[in-house]
């Protein structure tokens, strides 16, 4: 998969920017000038094609891409735990893989989402999700990505999320979108 296509948008770096390289998950550092394209930008986070590799860019590098960095959440001060879940699900829909254009929801990768209040009256979310393949090199990057989004939601203090692989992933747990999305419906 080269990752560029003609809907692919160049862009020029602004800044020195982090990236992850797609899909060891190794941290490298883009120099500023550097030239790609922009091949996915979902979630907030951006997926750029970089001499023959792809890398991602988290959300809140995006001004080095000449981008705007995602808007900031919010909730209303009387929100209840029922808004806070809807919030907590709409959060895990802007976290996608860099390969593939379709969320971790709409996959199937996460499992199980739930709130506890704490003593000290915020929120802690517990997630379970697995991955497409055990051995994906973007799995703590997932992990790490769906923990940040949701200790962006207000009142939220802590997401604790689990990587598990029982019971194993199979294309029979993805949305019917998403197996359209991918030929597979």
């Amino acid at each position: 998969m080269s990752g560029f296509s003609l809907s692919s948008e160049p862009f020029t770096l602004e800044r020195d920017c982090v990236a992850v390289m797609v899909p060891q998950g190794e941290q490298v550092t883009l120099p500023a000038g550097q030239i790609g394209y922009i091949t996915q930008a979902l979630g907030g986070s951006f997926t750029v094609y970089v001499e023959g590799n792809l890398f991602r860019i988290a959300g809140h590098d995006a001004d080095a891409l000449g981008k705007d960095a995602p808007p900031a959440i919010e909730l209303p001060a009387d929100a209840g735990d029922e808004d806070v879940e809807k919030l907590v699900w709409q959060q895990l829909r802007t976290c996608f893989d860099p390969e593939i254009p379709i969320n971790v929801v709409e996959l199937g990768l996460v499992y199980d989402a739930t709130l506890e209040r704490t003593d000290a009256g915020d929120r802690k979310v517990y997630v379970k999700m697995t991955l497409t393949a055990p051995g994906c090199g973007m799995g703590d990057i997932l992990v790490d990505d769906v923990r940040t989004k949701l200790e962006l939601i207000p009142t939220v203090s802590e997401a604790d999320v689990d990587l598990v692989f029982d019971p194993p992933w199979n294309h029979s747990m993805m949305s019917d979108a998403a197996k359209l999305e991918t030929g597979m419906l």
